[in-house]
């Protein structure tokens, strides 16, 4: 059961960051009108034309990493980052949204816990 649960919480993971990315290059949700601030912020990734494409590639990857149970566990690594820049933006300009932000933190962080065994060899060097 457990396993099960694990496998739909991984699927949709993966298919919600998928989804996430490929509106990065495509922008097909409409989203919000920005606040003042976050058009600032907008506007140095701009600046920066490398960093939307590349974490939406990231999202991608790590999305399609999760959908693949034998790679889930790099998948999880490969996300920590992205999610903890989601967190903290939604901590920072829309609390109301971090919902699920904290929801997706959480598969992510089970995850990890499930795979411990195979960060191991990592951490014991």
């Amino acid at each position: 059961m457990k396993r099960n649960i694990l496998l739909a919480a991984c699927t949709l993971f993966g298919l919600l960051m998928i989804n996430s990315g490929l509106n990065k290059f495509f922008n097909y949700m409409p989203a919000p009108p920005p606040t003042e601030d976050q058009m600032k912020i907008f506007g140095a990734m701009a600046m920066l034309k490398w960093i939307l494409p590349l974490v939406a590639i990231v999202e991608i990857a790590g999305g399609v990493l999760m959908i693949i149970p034998r790679t889930r566990a790099l998948a999880a690594l490969v996300m920590l980052p992205v999610l903890a820049g989601i967190i903290v933006h939604h901590l920072t300009f829309d609390i109301a949204g971090i919902g699920i932000g904290l929801i997706l933190f959480a598969i992510n962080i089970w995850v990890i816990t499930e795979n411990k065994e195979k960060y191991m060899p990592i951490l014991n060097r």
